[in-house]
C-alpha cells in the first residue's frame, strides 16, 4: 500500500520545513489565482526555484490554480504564469474553475490536474466525470464519510485525497457565498474574511435556541484524524492532506512530523497501531480552537464537532496553552525552519599529471563528468587527499552533500585551489541539470483565445420563477407574465424523493407554463441514483427540465441521456467564457450567471445561453451542519430558524432535513429593478426571480412589480422594498 503526505506550504521557508518534516508534497500557490490570497505565496520566480527543490529532494509540488477565474485573467494571465513553472516540470496544478480545466487541458496537456475541494465532489458519479475530463485526483469534499469516500475509491477509477488535519469550513468548500455578500472578499477568489468565526444567535418561531454561552454556531473545531488513519488508508484516501497554509512554518513542520510518524506506522504496522497522549497534545499545542474533532469521517454532523463557547470564558485555560505553544514554536523553529537536508552524493575524482583532472558525480540513477585543468607534477607541496576531500565537501549554497568523495592520483601531484573549486562548481551544477532533466518539459503552444461571442442585446426576456413552497407556487400559477417554474424537490417528497413530482409537472402545464424540477444543493449517497427510474419518467412525461447544482446530479442525468434537459445553476459556476464554452459543448439547455461578477465583467462575457437571477435572497452557505441540532433543538423534519448576528440582521434557515443540510440565506433580497435595461442589454437567454422565505401574498407583489418593469416597461414602481444589488455593482475582488 502506498500513500502521499501532503502538507500546506505558504511560504518558501514553510516549503522546506514540511518537506523536512516528512512530507512527500506540498501544495503552495503563487501571486495569482489561489484560494489563500493573503498567504505568502511565492513569486513566480521562486515558484520555479521551489519546482526544482521539491525534485531534487524527491519530492512533489503541487500549485494551486483553486478559484474561479475572471474572463480577463484567465485569457491574459494564466498562460504566461503556467508556462515556466509547466516547462519546469510542476507536479500538478489544483483547480475549481471548469473553464481553467478546459484550458489547461488544451495549452498543457502533460499536467496533471487535481480537482480542488471547491469543486464540492461528493460522490462517485461526480468523481467518475471529472475523471473523463482528464482529472487525475479529486480532493473529496470535506464533509464526506469514510464509508463515502470507499465508493469513490472502488468505482470511480481516480486518485483520492481527503484533508486529515486542520481548519473546516462550515460551508460545503464552493458555495459560500457568505464573505462574498456581506463584505465583497470572496471565499471562491482566494479572499474569505471568516464572518463564519463571528457570534450568532439563531431563533425558531422568534424564541432564541441556543444559550448565551454557545454563540459560535458557524465555528467548527479543527480536525484531527490521527487515529483515524489505518482506517483512512482502508478507504482507499491516497494522499492525506494537512490544511494550514495561512499558518506559520512551525506549524506545518510540527504537524507533518506528527503524521509522518503515524503514518508509517499506520502503513508498516497497522495491527499494533496506537497514538502516543503525547503526540496528540503537542498537535493540539500547535493549533486548535476548543479541542478537536475527528471531522465527518464518522459522524454526519453535530455540536460535537463545533466551538459553540464564547472564546472570553476560556482565556484562563488560554494563558497555559499558549506558554505551551511558544515553547514548542521555538523549538520547531530551531529544529526545521531554514533548514533543509543535504542531498547526498557520489563522487570520484582522478587526478593524472599531464592529463585534464575529470571528476565525476553520481545521485541516483544521475552520473555526469567534467574536466578542468590538467594536473602538474609536484615540486613542493603535493596535494593530499585529505586536503583535496575538504575541498570538495564545501558544497556551500547547493542541495549536495559528499559523504566520502573517492580520490585517484598517479604520482605526488599539484591542482591550484581555484582549479579544484571550478571543477565542484561545474560539477555540482552539471549534477543538478542531469537530475532535473526528467523533469523538464517542451514549451507548450498556446492553444488559441476563445472565440468571442456576444448575446442577443436586449429583448423581451421570458420570465422563470423558482418556488419552494406550495403557497408561492399556487400563486405563480396565477401570472401570465411567467413562462415557467422551477419547483423544489423538498416540494415532491413523499414515500420517495419525487414521489409528488408527476402530480406538480400535470399542475404546472395545465396552468401553461413550462416546469422544471430543482435538485437538491448536495446529493449524498444513493440518494439520486434511486430515482434513476423517476427521472426518466419525469422526462418521459414531458418535463421541460432539471435545474442542476452539483456535479453528482449532472453526471447522472449526463449518464440518462437528458443533458439537453439540465439547467446548471449558480453553483455550477461558469465565471468566464471557457466556462460557459465547455457547458454548452457538454449540451446544457441554459446556465445561470455567476452571482459574482459586475456588470463590467458580465459585459465580457457571452450570456446568450443564459438565465439572469434578478430577484432573490441568495443561499450564503449550503452546510452538512445544523443550527437546530447545535442548538440542541433538532426536530427531524424540514422547518425553517433565523441566524442573527451581533448587529441584528436577521438571516433566514431552511433545515433540510430530507437531505441533511442547512440552507443560510441572505438576510436582504437581492432586486434588480432600477437596473432593468442594464440586466437587458448584457444578452440573457431568460431571466429568474428565486423565492424563499416569501409568503404568497409577497410572492404576488414581487412578481407584479418585476413584470411589470422588465416585460411591460413600467417607469418609476411605486412602495419599492428594500433590496440589494448583490455584486451587480461592486463585485468581488
Amino acid at each position: 500500500m502506498k500513500a502521499e503526505l501532503l502538507s500546506p506550504a505558504g511560504s518558501w521557508e514553510g516549503m522546506k520545513a514540511a518537506f523536512l518534516a516528512g512530507a512527500d508534497a506540498v501544495y503552495i500557490g503563487g501571486k495569482n489565482f489561489g484560494a489563500r490570497a493573503y498567504a505568502n505565496n511565492l513569486e513566480d520566480g521562486r515558484m520555479a526555484e521551489a519546482i526544482d527543490y521539491a525534485h531534487i529532494h524527491e519530492k512533489k509540488l503541487y500549485l494551486t490554480v483553486n478559484t474561479l477565474l475572471k474572463d480577463a485573467e484567465l485569457e491574459s494571465s494564466l498562460f504566461q504564469y503556467l508556462a515556466p513553472l509547466y516547462e519546469r516540470g510542476l507536479d500538478a496544478v489544483i483547480v475549481q474553475d471548469l473553464g481553467v480545466l478546459s484550458f489547461i487541458r488544451a495549452n498543457f496537456p502533460l499536467l496533471p490536474i487535481h480537482a480542488s475541494t471547491q469543486m464540492a465532489v461528493t460522490g462517485a458519479r461526480g468523481a467518475a466525470y471529472l475523471r473523463d475530463l482528464g482529472v487525475t485526483r479529486v480532493v473529496t469534499a470535506r464533509e464526506l464519510s469514510l464509508k463515502e469516500i470507499q465508493v469513490i475509491h472502488d468505482t470511480a477509477g481516480v486518485e483520492i485525497e481527503s484533508f486529515i488535519h486542520g481548519a473546516l469550513c462550515y460551508s460545503y468548500s464552493g458555495m459560500c457565498l457568505f464573505s462574498s455578500i456581506l463584505g465583497g472578499r470572496s471565499g471562491n477568489r482566494g479572499r474569505c474574511a471568516q464572518p463564519c468565526r463571528l457570534p450568532y444567535d439563531v431563533y425558531e418561531n422568534g424564541k432564541r435556541l441556543n444559550s448565551k454561552e454557545d454563540k459560535y454556531l458557524l465555528s467548527p473545531k479543527d480536525m484531527c484524524t490521527i487515529e483515524l488513519l489505518p482506517e483512512l488508508l482502508r478507504g482507499g484516501v491516497y494522499s492525506l492532506k494537512i490544511e494550514g497554509r495561512m499558518k506559520k512554518p512551525e506549524y506545518a513542520a510540527g504537524v507533518t512530523r506528527i503524521y509522518r510518524k503515524y503514518l508509517d506506522m499506520a502503513l508498516t504496522s497497522p495491527e499494533t497501531f496506537s497514538v502516543a497522549g503525547e503526540d496528540y497534545r503537542e498537535l493540539a499545542a500547535l493549533y486548535q480552537r476548543d479541542g478537536f474533532n475527528r471531522g465527518y469521517y464518522q459522524v454526519h454532523n453535530g455540536k460535537e464537532m463545533m466551538a459553540v463557547k464564547n472564546q472570553k470564558l476560556t482565556e484562563k485555560k488560554g494563558c497555559q496553552r499558549e506558554e505551551k505553544a511558544r515553547v514548542l514554536y521555538e523549538k520547531l523553529a530551531r529544529e526545521y525552519v531554514g533548514k533543509s537536508s543535504p542531498v547526498g552524493i557520489e563522487g570520484s575524482l582522478y587526478l593524472k599529471a599531464g592529463e585534464p583532472a575529470r571528476f565525476t558525480l553520481k545521485c541516483r540513477d544521475a552520473s555526469v563528468s567534467v574536466s578542468g585543468e590538467p594536473a602538474q607534477q609536484a615540486v613542493k607541496q603535493p596535494l593530499s587527499e585529505e586536503r583535496i576531500k575538504a575541498q570538495l565537501r564545501k558544497t556551500g549554497a547547493t542541495p549536495f552533500s559528499f559523504e566520502n568523495p573517492g580520490i585517484m592520483m598517479e604520482g605526488e601531484l599539484f591542482l591550484p585551489m581555484q582549479s579544484l573549486n571550478e571543477l565542484r562548481r561545474r560539477g555540482l551544477e552539471e549534477l543538478e541539470k542531469e537530475l532535473l532533466k526528467v523533469y523538464r518539459r517542451k514549451p507548450p503552444v498556446p492553444a488559441g483565445r476563445e472565440q468571442e461571442k456576444r448575446g442577443g442585446g436586449a429583448h423581451k426576456l421570458p420570465l422563470y420563477i423558482s418556488v419552494e413552497t406550495r403557497e408561492q407556487l399556487s400563486e405563480t400559477l396565477k401570472w401570465k407574465d411567467v413562462a415557467g417554474i422551477y419547483v423544489d424537490c423538498s416540494m415532491t417528497a413523499g414515500n420517495s424523493l419525487f414521489a409528488g413530482a408527476e402530480k406538480l409537472l400535470r399542475e404546472v402545464h395545465n396552468g401553461g407554463k413550462e416546469c422544471y424540477l430543482s435538485l437538491p444543493y448536495i446529493v449524498r449517497g444513493d440518494t439520486l441514483e434511486k430515482e434513476k427510474n423517476t427521472l426518466r419518467e419525469l422526462a418521459d412525461a414531458g418535463i421541460d427540465g432539471f435545474l442542476v447544482r452539483n456535479l453528482e446530479s449532472w453526471a447522472l442525468l449526463k449518464k440518462l441521456g437528458l443533458e439537453r434537459k439540465a439547467v446548471l445553476d449558480y453553483v455550477l459556476y461558469s465565471f468566464n467564457n471557457r466556462a460557459e464554452s465547455f457547458w454548452e459543448l457538454e449540451g446544457v439547455k441554459r446556465q445561470t450567471l455567476p452571482l459574482e461578477l459586475n456588470e463590467r465583467e458580465l459585459q465580457r462575457r457571452y450570456n446568450g445561453g443564459s438565465e439572469m437571477i434578478i430577484y432573490g435572497r441568495y443561499p450564503m452557505m449550503i452546510s452538512a451542519q445544523c443550527l437546530k441540532k447545535t442548538a440542541g433543538k433538532c426536530s427531524g423534519r424540514d422547518s425553517r430558524a433565523e441566524l442573527a448576528d451581533r448587529y441584528g440582521q436577521r438571516f433566514p434557515v431552511k433545515c433540510y432535513c430530507s437531505f441533511c443540510y442547512n440552507v443560510i440565506y441572505n438576510s436582504i433580497p437581492t432586486g434588480l429593478l432600477k437596473e432593468s435595461q442594464s440586466v437587458k442589454n448584457l444578452g440573457p437567454e431568460s431571466l429568474r426571480m428565486a423565492f424563499t422565505t416569501e409568503n404568497a401574498k409577497e410572492t404576488g407583489e414581487m412578481i407584479a412589480l418585476f413584470a411589470g418593469v422588465y416585460l411591460h416597461h413600467q417607469k418609476n414602481p411605486q412602495n419599492v422594498p428594500e433590496f440589494t444589488k448583490g455584486h451587480f455593482k461592486r463585485g468581488v475582488e
